[in-house]
């Protein structure tokens, strides 16, 4: 049987053309992160290299500064398309803390960008990865909402105690001298303005 008998079933070079356009190649790019200038890169960078990471498509930052300030993570999101896979060692080296990575996870996601966390076995590819997403985000909404209680708890404890909240209230001071000059002493003045008697005595000079 001739090759030509198969033509129905090959593909030409313009048909491949096409499709490569339609459906890019995956590319694997890494990111790695230290929390201080002391600290090294070394051992994430070459994990990330014995997983496919290549040299050129590996970023980095040091330090655990704002994003805004992190180059090499602004540098990894102008240069991964939708389809690449972001290879980080660990869940706690991609954001600075838990709602910065959720957030991270869930931005790269959205751009239809994947990410494996090597040590941790845990990846935001497919329907598996898009239940991880989820599941992530579903946690720092419940973080975000306990931190909320912790905080609304602390002020009514403090709000208890007498502890007073919102800014300080602006004194007259044309009206504790003008009150003054008819004759009304320090106590009466403080009563009706709702001060303490020290702070008129102290604007009064």
């Amino acid at each position: 049987m001739s090759i030509k008998s198969f033509s129905p079933y090959l593909i030409d070079s313009h048909s491949t053309n096409r499709f490569s356009r339609q459906f890019p190649a995956m590319r694997l790019f890494g990111y790695a992160r230290v929390s201080t200038n002391q600290q090294s890169l070394d051992i994430q960078v070459k994990a990330l290299k014995e997983a496919g990471g290549g040299a050129s498509r590996i970023f980095t930052d040091k330090a655990s500064c704002s994003r805004a300030n992190r180059e090499g993570l602004e540098m990894l999101r102008v240069k991964v398309d939708e389809g690449d896979v972001i290879l980080v060692k660990k869940l706690d080296r991609l954001g600075r803390d838990t709602a910065d990575m959720i957030a991270l996870i869930k931005e790269f996601d959205g751009m239809g960008v994947s990410i494996r966390f090597l040590d941790d076995g845990i990846s935001t590819e497919g329907t598996t990865g898009k239940m991880v997403v989820t599941i992530l985000s579903a946690v720092a909404q419940a973080e975000r909402q306990r931190i909320l209680e912790r905080t609304n708890e602390g002020r009514m404890e403090a709000k208890a105690k007498g502890v007073k909240f919102g800014r300080n209230r602006t004194i007259d001071r044309k009206k504790i001298l003008a009150l003054h000059e008819t004759g009304m002493g320090a106590t009466s003045i403080a009563r009706q303005m709702g001060i303490g008697r020290s702070t008129v005595y102290k604007l009064l000079g």
